[in-house]
Order: C-alpha cells, then sequence, then structure tokens
C-alpha cells in the first residue's frame, strides 16, 4: 500500500438506531469529503455497503499506527 492510501482515518460509532445502518461502537473508515465537513458531517460506508453522511457527533476519531491502518484497510478490501 503506498503512503496515500494509509492516510486514510477511522472512528468509532457511538450514538445510533437500533435499525439503523450503523453499529454501535463499531469501527468505520472516514471517506474523504470536503463538503460533508462544511456541514459538520462525515461521509461512512455503512452496513448497507453503500456511503452516506452522518453527523460527526456519532462519532469518535481514532487513530491507529500504520501497521495497524495496513491490517485494517486490508481486512476492509477482504
Amino acid at each position: 500500500m503506498n503512503q496515500a492510501e494509509l492516510n486514510v482515518q477511522f472512528a468509532i460509532c457511538i450514538s445510533g438506531e437500533e435499525e439503523g445502518d450503523l453499529e454501535l461502537w463499531k469501527l468505520y473508515r472516514i471517506l474523504p469529503d470536503s463538503k460533508a465537513n462544511e456541514v459538520e458531517c462525515l461521509r461512512i460506508i455503512d452496513e448497507s455497503g453503500e456511503d452516506y453522511l452522518y453527523p460527526k457527533n456519532q462519532f469518535i476519531f481514532v487513530e491507529f499506527p500504520i501497521a495497524v491502518q495496513e491490517k485494517l484497510l486490508s481486512a476492509i478490501e477482504s
């Protein structure tokens, strides 16, 4: 993986609906989206497999070392 692929962000869902498309306490990859940022949202690939905007306040950001990011990304792509 190149450095650009590893420049990713992750967040954990801390708030959601029981029947929603997000799982509470699950780790999600954040997709870059400057317009989402402008409206205080994050672009997340949810349980439907599609990416949607969700309010930032439903997540906490987490950072991982490069080696962990590589493993997470390879697990996502598998």
